[in-house]
Formats: C-alpha cells, structure tokens, sequence
C-alpha cells in the first residue's frame, strides 16, 4: 500500500510513534540527569568550654583548607557550647553535626543520681559501679523507660540548635560482647564464646518484659547466647531509641547520622546493632582495620558490604577510617578504598591526629574530587 493511500488518522499515529521513540531515545539534558553528590571528606572532634574562639577559628579553618566538609562536634551534649561552635564552624565553611555518646555515658551527672539505669551483665554486675573493660564504659539500660528517655531528651536538646545539620549518634548499641581481635591482648582476653561478664542487659526490666513476651526467663537458659528472640529483644531495643531519635531529628529539621561497626552482620555479631534495619539518614562505620590486624584493602570489603546491605534504603554510608597507625599513603588507599566500593564519603578520626603529611594527602585526594 502506497503511503498517499492511507487515510489521515493513521498518517498522524504512526508520526506520533516516531515522535514517541524519538524522545524515548534522546540524550538526556542536564537537567534531567541525576547529579551525584560529591564525595563527602568529614573529621570528628571533641570540644572544650574552656578553649578560646580564636582556636576553633584556627582548628575549624584547618579542616576547611585540606578538604573537609563536616565536622562532628561532641559537646558532651552541652546545647550552649554546640550553639557557640557552629557559626565559627559555617564561617570556615563546614558543616555541623552535633556527636552524642547516647547509651554509653560516663560522667552524666543526672544519670549517675539513678543507678537502677544502668545495663545489668549476665553475672549481676551494673556498670554504673562495675563497668566492663574500662572505667568510662558507663552503659545504660535501652529497655527501661527511663534511661531511654533521657537518651532521647539530650538527643532533643542538640537538634533544636540552630545550624546543625544532624545529631551524630554515637556508641549507640550494647557494650561489646567480642573485642575487636586486635585489641584483645591489651585486655589480656580469650573471646571464643559470649562470656557472662560482658553480656547485658539482664536487669529486672529486661527480664520482666522478655518473660512477659516469650515466657522464658533469660537468666534461667542454659544458653542465652543462642537465643534467637533474646538477641532479637535487644536488638529492637537499640532500633526503637534510633527510630524515636530519628523523629525527634526530623520533627526540629535535622537529619540523623551515627557512628556505627564496620558492618550490619559484624556489628550484630558484636555489639547487638543491626544499623541496616533503623530509620536514619547517613552512617559512618567505623571501619578501623588496625583493630581487627587487618590491611587497608579490609576497609574495601567492609565498604562494599554495608553499601550492600543498605541498598535501596536511601541510607549514605561514609566509611570511617581510624589515622593514627596510619602512614600517608595507607590514608590514601584507605579514600581510594571507600570511592571504589560505593562509600558517599569518608571520614576521618580524628581530627587532631590527622598529621602534615596526612593532611596533604587527604588535601590531595580533595582535590581530585573537584
């Protein structure tokens, strides 16, 4: 059939097919292309109230002049010093994220007023008087209503601080049932099974509300270590103080960031926190392979394995790296690493022990992003 004997509507479809196809196939413009987020360079820090503006100036300006994009600040959750640091923060060019030590919190005053708060180990030892490991590992219960709300009222008191763009959740798990491997002998340990003394939490509540739930009593099982809804119970524990974290965040208009181990399947095996699984914007896994006697191509795999994980959550991840058994060229590989496994960014501890070699290196790579 000649073209000129086709009536009009069928000349006009099959146009508008060609049409069609053709905008279907056409490069996109700029505008409807994606832009992928530069990759982020971040550094944590720890203030103090008695350190003059003048040397934040100086230490803030330091970070903004070799390539960091974030600071995160811990203030021992003081709203006013927080609220003091971030314009002279904004002013070098940074971005603030206030880093809070949310389940473990040595020296909080009012929490030390109700030792009923604190964790319970396996064995009956509180950590408000007879921490694990070290004196600072002062853990409190995540089940018990009180010292969760605690939790969450100095979280609420760090975001309603003009300027910052998340509340940095830190130590926001169990203490650790394992050691990282490499710092067991520090600890004169052998760790080849879950050991009482470093087991928690086993107060009255946690017990109580177990018992209520799966009528078993955890402290009367021969092996609580295989429990699967005993660790499952405090696994949801940590997730239910990140979701209200993360709500309490989002509701004052700031994101919700933590710091986290290296992996979801490592951290649950260690700690008992399974981060795919909670409501957060971003984490930054602390993927410090000194402690676990490993090379810097580990901080690969780990990257890989958590980006994995959290595929389609809509979740960074910035991997940590841990600088000082670092030489310049291990902080080197260890950005390539996190770049070439799919990290968002990468982030630095900490930032007063970065040294001038370092320093150029991270300035360096920085500037290769641009």
């Amino acid at each position: 059939m000649k073209l000129t004997t086709l009536k009009r509507p069928m000349i006009f479809g099959l146009l508008a097919l060609v049409f069609l196809s053709a905008c279907q196939n056409k490069p996109k413009t700029l505008a409807e292309t994606p832009v992928k987020a530069p990759f982020k360079y971040w550094t944590w820090t720890t203030a103090n109230p008695e350190r003059t503006d003048a040397s934040y100036v100086a230490e803030f300006e330091k970070y903004a002049q070799n390539g960091i994009d974030a600071v995160l600040i811990n203030t021992n959750t003081d709203p006013s010093l927080l609220a003091r640091l971030v314009p002279i923060a904004e002013k070098a060019g940074l971005e603030v994220h206030a880093w809070i030590m949310a389940i473990n919190r040595p020296g909080d005053k009012e929490a030390e007023k109700h030792p009923e708060w604190y964790a319970v180990s396996r064995d009956g030892k509180s950590c408000f008087d007879q921490p694990p490991y070290v004196g600072y590992y002062k853990w409190m219960c995540p089940t018990r209503k009180e010292s969760r709300d605690h939790v969450l009222f100095l979280v609420a008191g760090l975001a309603k601080v003009s300027g910052v763009a998340s509340v940095h959740l830190d130590y926001i798990r169990y203490s650790d049932i394992y050691l990282p491997v490499g710092l067991l002998p520090k600890y004169n340990l052998v760790q080849d099974t879950e050991l009482p003394e470093f087991d928690f939490c086993y107060c009255e509540v946690c017990v109580a509300e177990f018992q209520e739930k799966h009528h078993r009593n955890p402290l009367e099982m021969a092996h609580p270590e295989i429990d699967i809804e005993w660790k499952q119970f405090r696994l949801n524990k940590v997730k239910s103080i990140v979701d209200a974290a993360y709500d309490i965040a989002h509701k004052n208009n700031k994101m919700l960031t933590a710091a986290v181990f290296p992996y979801p399947e490592m951290a649950d095996h260690m700690v008992r926190q399974r981060w795919d699984k909670w409501n957060i914007d971003a984490v930054l896994p602390m993927i410090y392979n000194s402690f676990y006697n490993e090379g810097v191509d580990w901080i690969g795999f780990a990257t890989a394995q958590g980006v994995n994980d959290l595929k389609g959550k809509g979740v960074g991840l910035h991997t940590g790296v841990y600088v000082p058994p670092m030489s310049a060229e291990e902080v080197g590989l260890a950005i390539s690493e996190a770049q070439n496994n799919g990290a968002n960014g990468v982030s630095f501890f900490d930032g007063n022990a970065i040294t001038a070699a370092q320093w150029e290196v991270i300035k360096a790579s920085k500037n290769t992003q641009k």
